[in-house]
């Protein structure tokens, strides 16, 4: 076990939300600190609603992590390419990449370990293989790594911007411009801490995303292209929602009022350009939309 003190620098109206801040956790993570007792402020036991004066000290007992193992199930996997150092992997929507938040089973890590004969083993027993991920609902093309060589070389070119990675999805409404690239800075949203948001320099990390519009549609829909030039998490999701036009079906950023009985939001990482960790050549994939994407796109009436 790990014991954490914190000191509050200013009054909180609830320790939970002072303890989410400090800690970088989420707000359901501290409830259950406070839940098994494992909080206390200036030595009593405490509760999440509690408020917080100035200098009050707040003691935390952070419990020993458990240790998973990931291991391999006989999961369907669209595998469009693979060789000795690497493969292309088309995810489908509703997979997770790797365990975490209460997935233990089911994800695409359990799946390539059933279906590869090896995986690099940088990011441990949870993350094998796993250079840079996309969201659960989100479906499309990931880089898989199959030694470690391959996957500092692959995570370089991810860091470098050299990997390009593009993306499609259906906006809600008519964007004004037909092209252009949104510079912001992305980071916990202060009020919920399971969301991402636009947050000021001191806050988040620089996010940039080039947009184009393919396709504008009667019923006030766009299809857009957007090829990312950072990776923050959730990024093309919270730049749309800067945007002001969420993309269609976005659970989290999206409108709360959907048209469409969807899944998940209809984003779909559509290309992935990289070059090869051991010839050097460049190699690029391209992945094409689901069916239950382009059902909706043939819905819709082009402008």
């Amino acid at each position: 076990m790990e014991i954490k003190k914190f000191t509050a620098r200013k009054e909180y109206s609830r320790a939970d939300v002072f303890l989410s801040e400090n800690l970088d956790i989420t707000r359901s993570a501290v409830k259950k600190l406070f839940q098994s007792g494992n909080v206390l402020i200036n030595g009593k036991s405490a509760k999440p609603s509690q408020g917080l004066a100035e200098n009050d000290v707040v003691e935390v007992t952070l419990p020993d992590a458990v240790e998973y193992v990931a291991k391999p199930e006989d999961i369907p996997l669209d595998i469009i390419y693979e060789d000795d150092d690497l493969a292309i992997v088309n995810k489908p929507q509703g997979m997770t990449v790797h365990m975490g938040n209460g997935n233990i089973d089911g994800t695409l890590v359990n799946a390539l370990l059933f279906r590869l004969d090896k995986l690099s083993g940088i990011n441990g027993v949870i993350r094998p293989g796993i250079v840079h991920r996309i969201d659960k609902d989100t479906s499309g093309l990931l880089v898989v790594a199959k030694n470690d060589k391959a996957h500092l070389d692959l995570s370089k070119q991810i860091e470098e911007k050299t990997c390009k990675r593009t993306y499609l999805a259906l906006l809600e409404g008519n964007l004004k411009d037909d092209s252009g690239t949104v510079t912001t800075y992305i980071g916990r949203d202060p009020s919920d801490r399971v969301k991402m948001a636009v947050v000021s320099p001191d806050k988040g990390k620089l996010a940039i995303t080039e947009y184009s519009v393919l396709k504008r549609y009667n019923e006030g829909f766009t299809l857009c292209r957007f090829d990312l030039q950072t990776g923050r998490t959730h990024q093309i999701r919270v730049h749309a929602k800067y945007l002001l036009h969420p993309v269609v079906g976005d659970p989290v950023y999206g409108i709360k009022k959907q048209k469409f009985n969807l899944n998940g939001q209809l984003l779909h990482a559509w290309r992935l350009r990289l070059v090869h960790p051991t010839t050097g050549e460049e190699l690029t994939f391209e992945a094409p939309l689901p069916e239950y994407f382009t059902a909706i796109l043939n819905k819709l009436t082009e402008r």
